[in-house]
């Protein structure tokens, strides 16, 4: 008789848009049917914000067949959880940022309280035998707060960002609490193999913490483990997403048989490298100028954060030197660079995706980047383009074939897209077809399965895709 699955309980500061057109990656697909069919339940903030937050009860509702409880905060926990200690303090130290990292106590106190009324809420809607999901670094304390009011579920955490290095993460005002509270899930995931060795060597050195067997960890009486789960797209869906949508013609003006085009997709984030990439296009234009008039960039940047000033200042020096390199180098019919700022459909995405002689993915720092995943899926297989990739997204550890650059080095870039742009058929599709075999085989339902097989063995070491790098402490 084959055992009742255990019911999935995921808690993450926002619950995903389940009623998002043409899917095909995200939490709500690798999770939704999960949740589904194990009768489980999607916990996170509703995104609302009112006075009476604290004294109301969750909402529970149903939609689209599996059931998600929300949340309300007051603003003052908005302000400090959110859109203080998470976003400005955590966010940019966690990118190796520490100079944007504003540290404020009364914000540190928000973002650890909002996890006690988290856990409060949940706490009547799980039961022992659960399996309790984690999502990212808004929730770190979360597992601390649940054992406190003796949940004895098994909690799994899975860090999205990346883990920086033990010197930066010290430097975190508040750093000792995240650390203990990580040590408090029975599972701590991380993107990258070098996040992982990042925290462990954390641990060892502020935390007092030991090695023990496999990717075990022990620390101020806690044991957890610590492995690799990278996340990934389904490359298959996305792949008949990009054929059907091919199908529809071309999307972007023909501006001749010459013409190609340069693809980027970035939240405006400083942690996206937009100006370094715009200087390195500005570059290509002026020491390669045989590509004027011949190439173009199409860079998609959807807003975020603009409440915050680092936010605003970004968006200013993107549109600025958008205008300078257009002016300086456009004519009557040619525009270098195509600048949205605003979101696309996933169906745009894919059609652009799939014209685009090169997928252009630069970020300073980034936990994975699905981007670059995408970028691949949608290519067709027998004239694909070439992924340009920054060796510092999480996706650099699997995607080797791309052309992986310094997204700080200006010139190395420039000279990688007129490699990209030149780079002759055969190499393109060498390259393309073993970049496909892994974005195929390490793909969402990989990541899904692999994290949660691990976190519910009650002492076995994990279902890891990666093995410890050789010479890891």
């Amino acid at each position: 008789m084959t055992a009742k699955p255990r019911r999935l309980v995921v808690v993450s500061n926002r619950v995903a848009d389940f009623n998002a057109k043409f899917q095909t990656g995200g939490l709500a697909v690798a999770l939704g049917d999960t949740l589904k069919a194990s009768h489980g339940v999607w916990f996170g903030w509703s995104g609302d914000v009112t006075e009476d937050a604290v004294s109301t009860a969750p909402k529970v509702e149903n939609v689209e067949g599996l059931t998600v409880a929300t949340i309300d905060l007051t603003p003052e926990e908005a302000e400090g959880y959110y859109y203080g200690y998470a976003n400005r303090c955590l966010w940019p130290a966690l990118h190796y940022r520490l100079d944007l990292a504003k540290g404020n106590e009364a914000h540190s106190e928000i973002y650890f309280n909002v996890s006690a009324r988290f856990a409060d809420a949940l706490m009547p809607l799980v039961g022992p035998d659960d399996l309790i999901w984690v999502h990212d670094y808004h929730l770190i304390p979360l597992a601390e707060e649940l054992r406190g009011r003796g949940c004895t579920a098994r909690i799994g955490f899975f860090l999205h960002t990346p883990f920086p290095s033990p010197e930066i993460f010290a430097a975190v005002p508040g750093q000792k609490r995240l650390g203990n509270a990580l040590m408090v899930y029975d599972v701590v995931g991380f993107q990258t193999c070098s996040d992982r060795d990042n925290f462990r060597r954390y641990v060892a050195a502020s935390l007092d913490g030991e090695q023990l067997r496999g990717d075990r960890i022990a620390a101020q009486g806690e044991t957890t483990l610590a492995s690799v789960f990278p996340i990934g797209i389904d490359a298959t869906a996305f792949r008949k997403l990009a054929e059907s949508e091919s199908a529809k013609g071309p999307l972007l003006p023909d501006l001749g048989e010459d013409m190609k085009t340069i693809i980027g997709v970035d939240r405006l984030d400083y942690t996206k490298g937009l100006p370094e990439r715009l200087r390195a296009f500005e570059t290509l234009l002026e020491d390669f100028p045989e590509h004027r008039g011949r190439v173009r960039l199409v860079q998609v940047a959807p807003p975020t954060r603009e409440t915050l000033p680092v936010y605003q200042e970004i968006r200013e020096e993107v549109e600025r030197l958008v205008g300078r390199i257009n002016g300086r180098f456009g004519d009557l019919r040619w525009t270098p660079v195509t600048y949205l700022h605003r979101g696309v459909p996933q169906d745009i995405l894919t059609r652009l995706y799939r014209e685009s002689a090169v997928g252009l993915v630069t970020p300073l720092r980034d936990g994975m980047n699905l981007v670059a995943k995408e970028y691949v899926a949608a290519q067709a297989p027998q004239d694909p383009g070439v992924l340009v990739l920054s060796r510092f997204a999480g996706a650099a550890e699997q995607l080797r074939e791309a052309l992986l650059i310094n997204p700080h080095d200006i010139n190395e870039m420039a000279r990688a897209l007129d490699r990209a742009l030149t780079m002759p058929r055969q190499e393109r599709w060498a390259r393309h077809n073993r970049l496909w075999q892994r974005i195929e085989t390490y793909d969402l339902d990989t990541w899904r399965d692999s994290f949660i097989q691990t976190f519910a063995a009650s002492d076995s070491d994990p279902v890891n895709l990666f093995p410890k790098k050789l010479g890891a402490a």
